[in-house]
């Protein structure tokens, strides 16, 4: 019998059993690198408060449809927020932009409006608007507490009010155009730094169009009651506005047609139509004056004038700022804020009017443009500012105070009287006044002498004046006058004297004129008066008889 012996085979075979884990790992990078491929990406919102919200059921919603869901919920670092992590779907990633807003939507009543009823039933969920800017990567965003009343894509305009004064506005009342509904306030925030009332507005497209630069907002709401010697005059909007609150907008008469704007545009909120009627124009400039004068009378609000045309008004006495410089009480000038609104030239309301004017108070100061304080009313004594061109006065600049341009000054009224008063008394300080007096004496004592003399010399002459002979040469001079008029009367050319006279004259001129004559002759031949002038000539013999 043939023992039996194992073969041995020292070849390496493959084992089907090692199939299951070599399919199992396969499988399991494909999910991972399809997960990795196919999942969105993971944002992180922060909230206030995270009423409604729960891991692992609150929704991410976009146009009621599901585009992730909130994962965790968690409070930041410093316990004052809350941050919600949720994932989103690949398909959703394409809206996550700059300017995505997030936003709890929960069932709110509000004077305006009711909204989120829905979630009553269903839950709170969050509302995602992607909004119209560029893509982003970012992964945290800051969610919104109120929801926004206006879709980020919506055509239309988007504005700011601002107001330095409360209201009753809120978010959702309406922005109105001759009573007709355009649009609405997103929301109002209160800026600390600037302390203004800031309201963001929303005007729905085609009326965005009605929107311009010459455009006026002012407030509607509840009833406006103005009272004059004309009459009572109420002003009251819709019964939407009156209950709620509301805006309304339009051009005023006068204001030349403006450009269509564009989103972000900043508007000022008047209070009513009355206080846009006194104060129509938007863009102004602000200038500092200061008076070393008494400011009393000179109230905010009080006009600042051109010759006589108001271009501004006095906002503000600068007292907390000179006082924080530590210069209140060294005798410091007093600083003036007022504002100059460059559209009562007549030129538009716009920042190259602002910057125009800028330009020529610059140059009017250099030739002279000051400011002063005038009287407005004897009887109140209200003052107000007005501005002017001054010939022969020291060459000036503009100058700065507390961020502000400075505008020179000149006294006025009282003031000025003062200030030209001692100027003249420094002159008049300033001559040699002792020489002056001593001249003077000196020619006062001269002129006391003089005085003595002439005195006596007026003294003499009354005496000889109060003589008889003195009195009575005055009818002997008459006499004397009438003899010689009865004298000449006698020799006129009409008596027989002054005919004789005539013909004594004749008969004198012919004898000087014969005298001539012979003085002429005895001249040219001196032997005149021996041999006669004339020779005979020679006697001619008569002829002979033949």
């Amino acid at each position: 019998m043939s023992e039996l012996r194992p073969e041995i085979s020292t070849g390496r075979r493959f084992n089907p059993i090692w199939v299951i884990p070599v399919v199992a790992v396969i499988i399991g990078l494909y999910m991972v690198i399809h997960t990795k491929l196919t999942e969105g990406p993971e944002i992180t919102i922060e909230f206030n408060t995270a009423e409604g919200l729960e891991a692992g059921k609150t929704k991410l919603r976009y146009r009621d449809v599901d585009v992730g869901l909130v994962e965790s919920v968690s409070l930041s670092d410093s316990m004052d927020k809350v941050l919600v992590t949720a994932k989103m779907d690949k398909a959703a990633e394409d809206m996550l932009r700059e300017d995505t807003r997030f936003w709890v939507v929960r069932a709110r009543v509000g004077a305006g409006a009711i909204s989120g009823l829905g979630t009553l039933l269903s839950g709170a969920y969050l509302q995602l608007d992607p909004g119209s800017g560029p893509r982003s990567k970012k992964n945290e965003y800051q969610g919104l507490e109120v929801p926004p009343l206006t879709p980020a894509d919506a055509p239309g305009v988007r504005l700011t009010l601002h107001s330095e004064e409360a209201s009753s506005l809120s978010a959702g009342d309406p922005i109105l155009y001759n009573g007709y509904k355009v649009g609405r306030i997103e929301g109002v925030v209160f800026d600390v730094a600037q302390k203004v009332l800031n309201y963001d507005v929303f005007v729905d497209a085609p009326y965005n169009d009605l929107v311009t630069t010459s455009t006026r907002f002012w407030n509607v709401s509840g009833v406006s009651v103005d009272a004059s010697a004309s009459g009572i005059n109420v002003t009251t909007g819709s019964l939407e506005t009156i209950l709620l609150g509301g805006v309304a907008f339009g051009d005023l008469p006068g204001l030349p047609p403006g450009e269509k704007v564009e989103s972000g545009t900043s508007y000022k909120l008047n209070a009513s139509y009355q206080a846009l009627a006194e104060d129509p124009f938007q863009h102004g400039i602000y200038y500092v004056a200061e008076f070393e004068q008494s400011l009393r009378g000179l109230k905010p609000g009080a006009p600042v004038e051109y010759r006589g045309i108001q271009v501004g008004r006095v906002e503000r006495i600068l007292m907390t700022e000179l006082v924080n410089m530590r210069e209140a009480g060294q005798g410091k000038p007093i600083p003036v804020l007022i504002y100059l609104e460059p559209a009562r030239f007549g030129l538009p309301d716009s920042e190259q009017s602002v910057d125009g004017m800028r330009q020529s108070i610059a140059t009017g100061v250099k030739g002279g443009m000051r400011a002063s304080l005038q009287t407005g009313s004897l009887l109140t004594g209200a003052l107000y500012i007005n501005i002017d061109v001054y010939k022969d006065l020291p060459v000036a600049t503009v100058g700065e105070f507390s961020g502000y341009p400075v505008m020179p000054t000149i006294p006025s009224g009282l003031g000025r009287l003062e200030q030209q008063l001692g100027s003249l008394l420094d002159k008049f300080n300033a001559l040699p006044l002792e020489p002056m007096v001593a001249n003077a004496n000196t020619a006062l004592a001269t002129l006391d002498g003089t005085l003595a003399s002439l005195t006596a010399t007026m003294t003499s002459l009354q005496l000889i004046l109060d003589k008889e002979g003195t009195k009575a040469l005055p009818s002997e001079l008459n006499q004397t006058l009438a003899e010689l008029r009865k004298a000449l009367s006698a020799i006129s050319p009409d008596s027989a004297v002054g005919q004789s006279i005539s013909n004594s004259v004749f008969e004198l001129n012919r004898t000087l004129r014969n005298l001539e004559e012979l003085t002429r002759t005895l001249s040219e031949k001196p032997n005149s008066l021996v041999f006669p002038t004339d020779v005979p000539a020679d006697p001619i013999p008569e002829a002979r008889p033949q």
